[in-house]
């Protein structure tokens, strides 16, 4: 059985208050939105008060090309994939010779050869470390790599697998992009990476602060593209985000959850724990009048975003941090969940 027994983080150094992003909001949308003092409260709205970017305020105000951005994803990607995996290792009393693959997930920029490739140079790892890149997962990224992750140590129950994310959404930005969608986006995304560990069953010792993977499960909804994603164009990736996403919770994560939790012979009364990516407010509050539960059990969710944000995929993983510390009581289940574009939904149930 596959357990997750460290994680690491790392964020970028500019640290912006949610006030000084929302006054640049206002001076940078005021020409395209009449009502812009109306639109503006949901960067009060959200619960975000602090993020973490690779670049100062005043970058945001310029255009850049996409090759510009990308070559600056490429540069930090690297710097926190290898600061997250050093904090991980460390804290697992591991090395970097205890791994042997590595799975690294982002959306937010390109790179040929990947960027785990260069984290592999960078820290001196076995040149036959296995690796697996997998683009394109955006928010539900971090908790598909940690089910990909248990499905490996499960079928090689003596190797370690190091699942590395990494995003640099402030990086995708674009002035020029006077829509709703990129406002609502600039309200809530931001930089940041983690690094997790998974063993195989062979490998680890018992200890309190750790979580066995139980089950997994991966659902696409049909003829949901829309919903949220990327549309590259000549500038780079322009954010697409439905304002529909809070109800699509319920009409569509309802069911699935449901039939997770059945064929588990489980019902959410047994869920005591929710690593829930807080993808924003409504979404958390979506899932929570979804599951019948209290505002606590997404505790560590909602501090989550009010110190760091929407990080994408790395933000399940801040999350996953949070538990991992506090520990998950023996025989106690708990459920990581994240939604991402394509509609998807990744789940995996856990147990201390």
């Amino acid at each position: 059985m596959a357990r997750i027994t460290a994680v690491g983080t790392s964020v970028p150094p500019h640290i912006l208050k949610q006030t000084e992003i929302c006054e640049f909001a206002r001076h940078l949308f005021g020409d395209s939105f009449r009502d812009i003092n109306r639109l503006l409260p949901i960067f009060r709205n959200g619960q975000v008060e602090t993020r973490h970017f690779c670049v100062p305020l005043e970058w945001f105000g310029a255009k850049h090309t996409f090759s510009e951005k990308n070559a600056l994803f490429q540069k930090w990607a690297v710097r926190l994939g290898v600061e997250a995996v050093k904090d991980c290792l460390a804290q697992a009393r591991k090395s970097v010779a205890d791994i042997n693959h590595i799975l690294f997930v982002s959306t937010t920029g390109i790179a040929t050869p990947s960027i785990d490739s260069c984290i592999i140079n960078e820290l001196g790892m076995n040149p036959h470390t296995k690796r697996t890149p997998i683009w394109g997962l955006g928010c539900a990224g971090g908790a598909a790599g940690l089910s990909r992750a248990a499905d490996y140590v499960t079928a090689y129950p003596d190797e370690r697998v190091l699942l590395i994310a990494v995003e640099c959404c402030g990086l995708t930005f674009q002035c020029e992009d006077k829509s709703k969608s990129n406002l609502v986006a600039t309200s809530l995304f931001a930089d940041g990476a983690a690094a997790v560990l998974i063993e195989g069953e062979n490998t680890i010792q018992e200890n309190g602060k750790q979580l066995q993977v139980i089950d997994t499960m991966s659902t696409l909804w049909p003829d949901t593209r829309d919903v949220m994603g990327w549309e590259i164009n000549e500038n780079g990736l322009k954010v697409i985000f439905s304002r529909d996403i809070p109800a699509l919770v319920d009409q569509l994560l309802r069911p699935n959850m449901t039939e997770f939790f059945e064929r588990n012979s489980m019902t959410g009364r047994d869920i005591r724990h929710f690593i829930a990516h807080p993808g924003g407010k409504k979404v958390i509050e979506a899932y929570r009048e979804m599951l019948g539960v209290e505002p606590f059990y997404f505790s560590h969710a909602l501090d989550i975003l009010r110190r760091f944000g929407n990080m994408s995929s790395v933000t399940v993983l801040f999350v996953l941090q949070a538990f991992l510390k506090q520990g998950i009581a023996p025989e106690e289940y708990g459920i990581v969940t994240a939604l991402g574009p394509g509609f998807s939904s990744e789940m995996l149930l856990v147990r201390g």
